[in-house]
């Protein structure tokens, strides 16, 4: 029998994240809602959710990686659930779109991060549920709760199973060294530190190891691979320098420009991703682990009102500090 709760809570997705948010709702052992985007012909766009959500836990599922038209389309949704009278609404944000704009670092920029923050929450959001955010303390741009994930979760368990003889995280920059380090310690092994000076965004200008990387089969541990140019440097950088192999683990496959032809052609024995982004095109490099289980299981504990972080098995005290 279904309890009460159960026919409460409905899931909808938006138009670029159906590929996940099916996967979820199976995970979840529910069905998507009804909901249809109606489209003019000079760009303009409008959701219409389809069934009632009185009353209802809605949950919408989208990732607002570029075109902005994806994060526009998440606000609609929130915003039509607001006024269709939900009783609370939870923005499932797999990838958090202009994260990387989270601080004034030179004049007269913007702050994109917590612009979307304050969407989010103006359209009626009230909680939303992230993954790897590019800097943790995103969180505090929102007055409302965030569900912080962690991909460790499910990038662990395959790591482990690589059984790799001389096993060594890296971090690919200096604001990597405390993801790398929650792998690091859950996986008992050293960790090295790539440090680089850039010349501008996507591009370095030097670059220098931290650490012994001889021998070493070493994974390199970010949130997000773009243009893939500095990983893949990095990676020939650790080769030259006397490493057996380098893989690299990047929550977010955001891949643009030539990313794709980055990673083919480079040293790097594979790429592990997560399905919060669809891929473009499969290469046999790229590896996808799906987070749609952890999700579902985010979910759940979200209108049960349970822990969130007791679905963080490994190393769960050090992934929380993160």
């Amino acid at each position: 029998m279904v309890s009460s709760i159960t026919n409460q809570v409905k899931l909808f997705s938006g138009t670029s994240s159906l590929y996940l948010a099916e996967k979820i709702a199976e995970a979840h052992q529910s069905k998507l809602g009804d909901i249809t985007v109606l489209r003019f012909a000079d760009g303009e766009f409008q959701p219409s959710i389809n069934e009632t959500v009185r009353g209802c836990d809605v949950f919408f599922i989208q990732s607002t990686f570029a075109p902005s038209d994806n994060l526009m389309e998440l606000l609609l949704m929130i915003d039509a659930a607001k006024r269709a009278s939900a009783h609370y609404i939870t923005a499932v944000i797999p990838y958090f779109g202009l994260a990387r704009q989270d601080r004034k670092d030179k004049p007269r920029v913007s702050i994109g991060s917590k612009l979307v923050a304050d969407l989010l929450h103006a359209a009626g959001a009230s909680r939303v549920m992230t993954m790897d955010l590019h800097a943790a303390q995103i969180q505090a741009f929102f007055d409302i709760p965030v569900d912080h994930l962690d991909a460790s979760t499910v990038f662990l368990p395959y790591i482990r199973s690589l059984n790799l003889p001389n096993l060594v995280i890296g971090a690919p920059d200096m604001g990597g060294t405390a993801r790398a380090r929650v792998f690091a310690k859950a996986l008992n092994c050293d960790m090295i530190i790539c440090d680089k000076e850039r010349k501008r965004a996507n591009e370095i200008a030097s670059m220098t190891v931290i650490g012994d990387v001889t021998d070493a089969d070493i994974v390199l541990v970010d949130d997000l691979i773009d243009t893939g140019g500095t990983l893949t440097k990095s990676a020939k950088m650790l080769m030259d320098k006397g490493a057996r192999s380098v893989r690299a683990v990047c929550t977010h496959p955001v891949l643009s420009g030539n990313a794709y032809e980055n990673v083919e052609n480079s040293v790097l024995s594979e790429l592990i991703v997560c399905d919060t982004i669809p891929l473009k095109k499969n290469i046999d490099k790229i590896k996808v682990i799906t987070v749609a289980p952890l999700f579902a299981n985010a979910i759940r504990s979200v209108y049960e009102h349970t822990s969130i972080s007791s679905l963080f098995e490994n190393s769960k005290q050090e992934i929380l500090k993160f």
